[in-house]
């Protein structure tokens, strides 16, 4: 994904100023949202001039990329690490969703912030809009690969299915009871896992039943 209007050097990109406003950006737009956070704000609570924002970051647009860039980074991480210790494809999409249901069981909890980006920006060829929807497309590619690997017939649908249960846990799990929720995404989840298994071949990957 590319989110830097700007060139850095590596130094630069390490910076603790850099870091600061980095990090305070990601926890206000996280919590907050983006379109009612302006720059002023994330000066003062980072403790940086506003020359040094712009000598990081072109301008608020560059540092909302930045944020976005950061969560798909730790995203893309997280499942990787979910998938590590895996025996097979079954558990890897289990280990992924397991994950995910963490991170909506987890204190302060505010939805996915790539559809809360992108409820702000719902221009398709806002730079912003499209950074969501290349990682959206990463984490579909990423379950559909790891379904088709269960069982013999095509994961296209079964992929957009899990992605959308995932939407839809993300998107509940800050609005009622994240338990509740994570236990129905991760049935959700079980039952595309199984509906595969069923039908896979010898020779295929059933995963654990």
């Amino acid at each position: 994904m590319t989110t830097r209007t700007t060139t850095e050097s590596g130094s630069d990109r390490t910076s603790p100023a850099r870091m600061r406003l980095l990090t305070t950006a990601t926890r206000i737009f996280y919590a907050e949202g983006i379109h009612s956070v302006g720059v002023d704000r994330i000066i003062a609570e980072a403790q940086v001039t506003r020359a040094t924002l712009y000598r990081h970051f072109s301008g608020k647009e560059d540092l909302v990329l930045a944020y976005l860039d950061q969560a798909d980074q730790a995203i893309r991480r997280q499942a990787a690490d979910a998938q590590a210790d895996a025996a097979s494809a079954a558990e890897a999409v289990r280990a992924v969703g397991r994950s995910i249901a963490e991170g909506i069981r987890s204190e302060g909890f505010r939805g996915c912030a790539f559809l809360n980006a992108v409820a702000e920006y719902p221009d398709p060829a806002h730079p912003v809009h499209q950074a969501v929807l290349a990682h959206r497309q990463w984490f579909l590619e990423t379950v559909t690969g790891l379904l088709a690997r269960i069982g013999d017939t095509p994961a296209d649908a079964d992929g957009r299915h899990l992605v959308m249960l995932r939407d839809g846990a993300m998107a509940a799990g800050c609005l009622f009871d994240p338990e509740l929720i994570c236990d129905t995404f991760l049935q959700g989840l079980e039952d595309v896992v199984r509906t595969r298994t069923r039908a896979s071949t010898p020779g295929s990957d059933p995963g654990p039943s």
